[in-house]
């Protein structure tokens, strides 16, 4: 299958469904152009509270679009003079992961694949792009691009399967773990 978004060089084995159920945009998901919403303050992707996270900025496009950037820091240098495989893999995750809250669902990452295209030099300034494709009952297909300053020129590419959850079951018995325990005990105990 050859990527949705455009680009026609790179084959992925990451298969869509034809049968997908209808979606639209929730009415109160943000507008284009306007920031998306943290997963959480502490997210190691979006978080502006995580001070070795990713600090990516994300915003609401078109349709079913987010669009996204990201200082490549020195920090996050795997060979020399580059990006970190593992480093751009996260941010993928996190914008596909933006998507679904477009449509309204909590969703996690059940499936996530990337594709190296070139080398992501550090001190360079990474955009995404990134698209809800469909949904098939709990499943939401994404797929995303990202490039250092021509949107025709990709860098890396990504596919990823969220699946919808009730976060109040699915995170019940970590929330302790986290840095924001009694904010999340506190919220979830609302009705």
């Amino acid at each position: 299958m050859l990527m949705r978004l455009g680009y026609r060089d790179v084959k992925s084995a990451f298969v869509v469904p034809t049968d997908l159920d209808p979606i639209e945009r929730h009415p109160k998901a943000a507008k284009p152009g306007e920031p998306m919403r943290m997963h959480n303050r502490t997210c190691y992707g979006c978080g502006e509270d995580s001070p070795q996270g990713l600090h990516l900025d994300m915003y609401a496009g078109e349709d079913f679009t987010i669009t996204a950037s990201m200082q490549v820091e020195a920090r996050f240098e795997g060979g020399p003079g580059v990006i970190h495989g593992g480093v751009l893999s996260t941010a993928f995750d996190d914008v596909m992961g933006m998507a679904p809250l477009l449509i309204g669902p909590s969703a996690v990452t059940v499936h996530l694949e990337v594709d190296y295209l070139r080398p992501i030099p550090i001190g360079s300034t990474l955009h995404f792009r990134a698209a809800l494709l469909g949904r098939q009952r709990r499943k939401l297909y994404t797929e995303g691009v990202a490039h250092i300053g021509d949107p025709d020129a990709p860098v890396a590419m990504g596919h990823a399967i969220f699946v919808m959850i009730n976060p109040r079951e699915h995170f019940a018995e970590h929330v302790k773990n986290s840095q924001l325990a009694d904010e999340y005990t506190q919220r979830m105990s609302r009705p």
